[in-house]
C-alpha cells in the first residue's frame, strides 16, 4: 500500500475527526511498511539526575528545586558516575542523564563529566542533556549553542535526548514554561545538533492547555525540520501528570481516554520520515502501552532503572527485564533488544527469561536488588 504525505490542513481533520479504529488501522499499517518485522525493540537503560535545581518555574513540574531548598542537591563528577557503575553492574547499556537548569553549572561541568563517563565506562552509551539544558549551559557559560555542542561533541557526546519540548507552540510555552527557553530554543537546539552530527528524539507532553491545533503544529515543526536532516530517531508523547505540580489541572475538551492512543496512530500517520513511534507503558500504563503497540508504536522505550521526574508526581508504574519481555509478548509480538541508535543487540528465544542481577553500590540510594522501572 502506498501512502501520500499528509498536509496539514488534512491532518488537523483526521486528528480532530477521525474515529480512533480508522486511525489504529491506518497507523498500523504504515508502521509495517515502515518496519515490516513483527518485533517490538526495547532499550535497557537508566534516567538518574544529576542537579534538581532549576531556575524555570515550569508549572507543570514537580521535580525541580529552588538551590535555597532543603532537599536541593548537584551532584559531582564521582557521584554521577556511582550511577553509571550501578547501570554496569545492572547489564544496562544505556543512560539517559538530565537535569534542572542550574545557573551554577558552566560548560566545564558538562564536558568534564561527559569525558569522565566516557573514560570509565566506555560499554555504556551515553545519552545526555536535553534541549533546555543546552540551552542553558550556552547561556551561563556566555557561549553560543553551537559551541556548546560542539565542545560536548569534543568531550564523547554523540546524541541527546528530547525532553523539554512539552508543546511547540509560544501560546502554550508562555502559558505554562515562560523561563524555560527563549521563543524556537528547543528548535534551535536540536536543528544545531542535528547539523553537527548528533542524533536526537522527539517528545511532546500534552493534556494541559494546549488545542489540537498546536499538536499538530507540533508535529508540523518537527516533521520539517526531520526533512532537512533526518537527526530523530524516534517520536515520543507522554502525557501530562498533574498530581503535585503547580498547573494541577487538565484540560479536557479534547482530552479524552483515547487520546494516547490517538496521539500514537495520527503520530505515525503524520510523521512518515520518523524511523521509530516509541510507545510507553511507563507513563500511561501497562494496558495502554500495550494497546499503542497496535496502533503504530514498533518501541517499547527504555526499562529505566531509576527515573525520578514522573515519580515526583506520584505517578509511578514498576516492572522488570522480564514484566517487559512478557508484556511484549502478550501484546504479540517479539521482543529484541536494542541500542540507544537502534542497532539490534539481543533477540530471544521463545519463552526465555532473563536473570536479575544483584548490585552493590555504596554510598547510593539505590536497591541492590535490580527492579527496573520502564519509561
Amino acid at each position: 500500500m502506498r501512502y501520500n504525505r499528509i498536509s496539514y490542513q488534512e491532518g488537523l481533520d483526521l486528528f480532530k475527526n477521525g474515529t480512533i479504529d480508522e486511525l489504529k488501522n491506518r497507523a498500523n499499517a504504515f508502521r509495517f511498511q515502515l518496519n515490516p518485522k513483527n518485533e517490538v525493540t526495547f532499550v535497557l537503560d537508566s534516567n538518574p539526575n544529576y542537579t534538581n535545581i532549576c531556575n524555570a518555574d515550569c508549572s507543570f513540574c514537580a521535580f525541580y528545586r529552588k538551590s535555597s531548598a532543603k532537599d536541593a542537591y548537584t551532584k559531582t563528577v564521582d557521584e554521577v558516575l556511582k550511577h553509571f557503575e550501578i547501570a554496569r553492574q545492572a547489564g544496562l547499556t544505556t543512560v539517559l542523564l538530565q537535569g534542572g537548569l542550574n545557573d551554577e553549572l558552566k560548560i566545564e561541568y558538562y564536558e568534564e563529566l561527559v569525558r569522565a563517563i566516557r573514560k570509565n565506562y566506555p560499554d555504556i552509551y551515553p545519552h545526555l542533556f536535553s534541549a533546555p539544558e543546552i540551552w542553558n549551559v550556552a547561556r551561563v557559560s556566555n557561549i553560543t549553542i553551537e559551541e556548546t555542542l560542539k565542545r560536548l561533541w569534543d568531550a564523547g557526546l554523540r546524541s541527546i535526548p528530547g525532553g523539554g519540548a512539552e508543546i511547540i507552540s509560544e501560546n502554550v510555552r508562555l502559558s505554562i514554561s515562560p523561563k524555560k527557553m527563549a521563543p524556537d530554543a528547543w528548535m534551535d537546539v536540536h536543528e544545531t545538533a542535528h547539523r553537527l552530527g548528533y542524533r536526537t528524539t522527539a517528545t511532546m507532553m500534552y493534556g494541559h492547555v494546549e488545542e489540537p491545533e498546536d499538536i499538530l503544529n507540533h508535529l508540523e515543526a518537527i516533521r520539517v525540520l526531520q526533512d532537512k536532516h533526518k537527526g530523530f530517531t524516534a517520536f515520543i508523547p507522554w502525557s501530562y501528570k498533574r498530581d503535585r505540580t503547580a498547573l494541577r489541572r487538565r484540560v479536557d475538551h479534547w482530552v479524552g481516554d483515547d487520546a494516547y492512543i490517538r496521539i500514537i496512530a495520527f503520530a505515525r500517520l503524520y510523521l512518515d520520515n520518523f524511523p521509530h513511534i516509541q510507545a510507553s507503558w511507563f507513563s500511561e500504563g501497562k494496558e495502554i502501552g500495550m494497546e499503542a503497540l497496535h496502533a503504530g508504536a514498533d518501541d517499547f522505550g527504555g526499562i529505566v532503572f531509576e527515573e525520578n521526574v514522573h515519580k515526583a508526581t506520584g505517578f509511578v508504574h514498576k516492572a522488570n527485564h522480564n514484566d517487559v519481555l512478557s508484556m511484549i509478548r502478550e501484546a504479540g509480538f517479539e521482543p529484541v533488544q536494542r541500542s540507544m541508535m537502534y542497532q539490534v543487540l539481543r533477540r530471544y528465544e521463545e519463552n526465555e527469561f532473563v536473570s536479575l542481577p544483584t548490585i552493590q553500590v555504596e554510598g547510593t540510594n539505590i536497591p541492590s536488588r535490580l527492579q527496573v522501572i520502564g519509561k
